[in-house]
């Protein structure tokens, strides 16, 4: 029996959050706020403001503040096996017999491409991060329920994901009968497996309403300005990761659920989908069990079904995941209770990635297995779990100490860094010093407050734990300095204070 699957949309002023269940778990989850500007998939007429060969890109300015990079090989032919549409689920290398050759892929400069003040269509592909600008791409896709618009490439394709030949033929069929443009290209998603001429039709009419107003729009508009927004949340999970076999669709908000009605109405006009209002006094989120799934999304330790475990450590370069038995024994041999282990935690680090929606190198130190066939199926399982992420993933290697090597694009911003900031008590390291360590810190700093101060009077203001280490396990170190420099030491307890801060006060001569 498949899986149940449902998604719950709970909106208020302050944000959208959208949660995607199988069986009621929590498969997927994203959180957007009325502050956040929907970039990614978002399309802008830009100039160009400067060119740089040294490292083969442009700079545009997208009206945004903070200059968007164009990289040469976003602005040339794209090479045969480059993934088309926004979610990297669909390949433009496959090309039907009546649309236009693609031309030869060559190295290009980029002062060959464009100029400064240039202005051209820009689509973001990738959020700004840190200081870097957010990434655009001339490739202009417009992704549709069944299909993907290539706006300024005419050729045709069919989706990586779908495997089976005959299915691809059939689709191949239908996707000669469509017609469109000369100056534009459609793909199809995999989303479009098992379906007809007829939805594929009324995909493109669709498709074809909004590439038309955009060319309008950017006709008459002056650079830099949005000539098409990216839908909100709701309707790109919607538009995304909608499909037949969704159990429901749930909505606690009046307004959200008027305009999805609307939108459901336009992108997939007849078909039948369970729309439901949510009016329990209930919270959405509490009646259907998920706010504590929702709060265990950054937890470092993730719990696997057989008592063993997995620990996600995000480093500046990539993230870490280690795999261990932890209280699963097995009742065979180690080689068996290791290979169990590491089968679950081949889906869940898959589903852990979708939720926390992990971006760049990911590293799994998976208990090593001595049978090669054990791992060869370990790598089916996890490429098979990695298969249902929309992002687009590369496993680079599988060594045979069982330590797995992925990427995995990053578009936008995370959940978590939207929810979360670096805290601000110990700055991000996840760590501070202890109390031992700190009051060796304040005897030192007591100690260097008096060198040239004898026969003062000194206030140590420390934070709670650290004066009561002070005051009862060190209290022989702090008398033999008193005795020492003639001086007074008062230990004080100040609340407000850091753990790892010191305040020294010299208050005056000691009578």
């Amino acid at each position: 029996m498949p899986p149940v699957r449902e998604i719950f949309i709970s909106a208020d002023a302050q944000e959208t959050r959208v949660a995607i269940t199988e069986d009621k778990r929590l498969d997927e989850f994203y959180v957007e706020r009325p502050s956040d500007i929907r970039m990614v998939g978002s399309i802008y007429k830009g100039r160009i403001t400067s060119v740089v060969p040294g490292i083969g890109a442009a700079f545009v300015d997208i009206g945004l503040g903070k200059n968007g990079f164009l990289y040469v090989a976003d602005i040339v032919e794209p090479k045969p096996d480059e993934d088309a549409d926004l979610e990297d689920e669909a390949s433009s290398g496959e090309r039907s017999e009546r649309s236009r050759p693609a031309q030869p892929h060559r190295r290009s400069r980029i002062e060959e491409v464009v100029k400064v003040n240039q202005e051209l269509l820009v689509q973001v592909v990738k959020e700004p991060f840190g200081t870097k600008g957010a990434r655009l791409t001339t490739h202009i896709s417009l992704p549709g329920r069944y299909m993907v618009l290539m706006c300024n490439d005419s050729r045709h394709g069919i989706s990586k994901r779908i495997e089976d030949p005959q299915e691809r033929s059939r689709l191949r069929a239908i996707l000669n009968k469509l017609r469109f443009s000369d100056e534009a290209g459609l793909i199809i998603r995999t989303a479009g497996v098992g379906k007809g001429e007829k939805e594929f039709a009324r995909d493109v009419r669709y498709l074809s309403r909004i590439y038309q107003h955009l060319k309008r729009t950017a006709a008459r508009s002056k650079a830099p300005v949005c000539v098409h927004q990216e839908y909100a949340v709701a309707q790109r999970v919607i538009r995304d990761s909608f499909t037949e076999d969704t159990h429901r669709v749930v909505v606690d908000s009046k307004e959200q659920f008027r305009s999805l009605r609307h939108f459901l109405q336009d992108l997939i006009p007849g078909v039948k989908v369970r729309l439901d209002l949510h009016q329990s006094e209930q919270p959405l989120f509490e009646q259907s069990g998920l706010t504590e799934q929702i709060e265990a999304i950054f937890d470092k330790l993730v719990q696997l079904p057989s008592g063993g475990s997995i620990v996600v450590e995000p480093t500046e370069g990539m993230v870490a995941i280690d795999v261990n038995t932890a209280k699963f024994t097995g009742r065979r041999n180690l080689e068996d209770t290791a290979f169990q282990v590491d089968r679950e935690a081949a889906i869940e680090v898959a589903r852990q990635l979708r939720l926390r929606d992990i971006g760049g190198i990911v590293v799994i130190d998976f208990i090593d297995l001595d049978i090669p066939t054990h791992r060869r199926e370990l790598v089916q399982v996890l490429e098979e779990a990695l298969s249902r992420d929309r992002a687009k993933t590369n496993l680079v290697s599988f060594s045979e100490i069982c330590v797995a090597e992925l990427t995995r694009q990053r578009m936008r911003r995370s959940v978590e860094t939207v929810s979360y900031q670096s805290c601000p008590y110990c700055h991000g390291r996840g760590r501070v010093k202890s109390v031992l360590t700190m009051a060796i810190e304040a005897i030192r700093q007591a100690r260097r407050a008096l060198k040239n101060a004898q026969h003062k009077s000194i206030e140590l203001l420390v934070h709670p734990q650290v004066a009561v280490r002070l005051l009862q396990e060190d209290r022989p170190s702090l008398s033999a300095l008193e005795a020492q420099t003639h001086s007074k030491i008062l230990v004080l307890s100040d609340p407000s204070l850091h753990l790892e801060q010191v305040n020294v006060q010299v208050t005056g001569e000691r009578s």
